[in-house]
């Protein structure tokens, strides 16, 4: 285990991400997430915190299943409005020299192709800072919207997922030798026309001739971000992800899962340690416990409980305004995000979660341990799941925005500076690429272990 943390900062571009009802807390600036400045502003506060990345999260469709209607989430900024992520990415990449951006895409939506070429595109305008967190879509409401008569059910949308990822894998690790760009004045030659080859792939999903029509980028492939808890999310992530979100609201969740993914990435060929595990944290800090507690205490004031069933309604594709808010949550195998149904059901079998104690505990950060405190109390907690659980970073869940950021800057990063967990300020850059500084220096591109590396030898 490296005694170097890594953290993300999870957001969205939107009013609210996942603490429904913070908006209204005095000093927020949610409302300000259509302001190329804020963004800009953010990215810099995150930089100086020696965040690795920011990490977005992106919806497509508006959360209908509570009360079956659109109305909660609509009138209380569920999530909605909501802008594209991707768009503001090379604002925040012109202000800051290290930081990287994980952007949502879902492949369930778009075309290998298409994307592929986006990511590389970003990929270039950042010197290699991208990174790419797969998808596949859980709303009803997203499937109508972009074309489709009802939802992909799981199983199909991952199909389409692994096939998704086999076309981008050719065209960014494939298509173009490394020394295919001669860039020769004189000849008039820019690219060898011999070293760029066409795929050829033709699935039950895609049909992509190729070549790639992108020169390969900094890292060629993004870093692969992946957070699935079914069982066929835990294969996909085990396949495929470099850096794994393990959304498990406990310790003992958070080891079985990291177990299980491991031993799958091991069967895929794959050193299981080289897989990077992520988990939620909504850090509530101040100088001494009584201010930290007090700011909590506040914040649960303006959770919006109504918001936060229409978001976990979405999530768990179950309308919870129709039970008994005493009613024990059952579980249930769920075309949406089976993470979240997980955490309240088979994660913590001892325990019977009813729907007013799961929309009490989601109400800031849903399914991530919130831990308040001084500096150093925060800090123990991520050590302790850094070294003790075998973590080895956090996506920092905003409450109040950017309020949150800044405390956490500001108050519990010099305390981690000050173990050696985070790398100081004036501390030189463990690569250029976002993928080194997961890594290790020098590793620009996929391992030599990865699939996608296999498949091309």
């Amino acid at each position: 285990m490296s005694d170097r943390l890594h953290l993300n900062l999870f957001t969205m571009n939107a009013v609210e991400h996942v603490s429904p009802g913070s908006w209204t807390y005095p000093g927020d600036q949610s409302v300000r997430y259509t302001d190329r400045d804020y963004w800009t502003e953010v990215a810099r506060t995150a930089e100086r915190g020696g965040f690795d990345a920011v990490f977005f999260a992106d919806v497509r469709g508006i959360y209908d299943v509570y009360g079956d209607d659109r109305d909660a989430a609509i009138e209380r900024a569920v999530q909605t409005p909501a802008n594209d992520p991707q768009l503001v990415v090379p604002a925040m990449a012109e202000v800051t020299d290290n930081l990287g951006f994980a952007v949502t895409r879902s492949t369930t939506y778009t075309h290998p192709y298409q994307l592929a070429r986006e990511f590389s595109t970003l990929d270039h305008l950042t010197d290699g800072r991208i990174a790419i967190n797969v998808v596949t879509s859980y709303l009803e409401s997203a499937a109508e919207n972009l074309g489709l008569e009802e939802r992909m059910d799981k199983g199909t949308r991952y199909d389409r997922a692994d096939e998704f990822l086999d076309v981008c894998y050719s065209l960014w690790e494939d298509s173009w030798e490394d020394d295919a760009v001669e860039r020769d004045r004189e000849g008039r030659r820019y690219t060898d026309p011999g070293k760029v080859h066409a795929i050829d792939h033709e699935g039950d999903h895609f049909s992509v001739p190729g070549p790639h029509g992108c020169e390969p980028s900094p890292q060629r492939t993004p870093v692969i971000y992946q957070a699935g808890s079914s069982d066929r999310g835990r294969e996909f992530a085990a396949a495929n992800a470099e850096a794994v979100f393990a959304s498990q609201p406990t310790e003992t969740g958070v080891r079985e899962y990291m177990t299980d993914v491991k031993a799958r990435a091991e069967r895929h060929g794959r050193d299981p340690e080289s897989l990077r595990f992520f988990i939620g944290v909504v850090p509530v800090v101040g100088e001494t416990a009584a201010a930290a507690q007090e700011k909590y205490e506040r914040y649960v004031e303006h959770v919006d409980v109504e918001a936060t069933l229409a978001l976990l309604s979405g999530f768990l594709d179950m309308d919870l305004s129709t039970l008994d808010p005493d009613q024990r949550v059952e579980h249930i195998e769920t075309d949406a995000i089976q993470g979240t149904m997980n955490a309240f059901t088979t994660s913590q079998p001892d325990r019977d979660w009813t729907v007013r104690e799961v929309a009490q505990f989601c109400g800031l950060g849903t399914t991530s341990p919130t831990i308040v405190g001084t500096p150093a109390e925060v800090a123990d907690e991520l050590q302790y799941w850094h070294e003790e659980v075998g973590v080895h970073g956090f996506n920092v869940k905003e409450v109040v925005r950017p309020g949150s950021l800044r405390d956490f800057v500001d108050l519990v990063v010099p305390e981690l500076r000050a173990r050696g967990l985070v790398p100081a300020a004036d501390a030189p850059t463990e690569g250029e690429t976002l993928r080194e500084r997961l890594l290790g220096e020098g590793q620009t591109g996929l391992r030599a272990d990865h699939p996608a590396k296999q498949d091309g030898d």
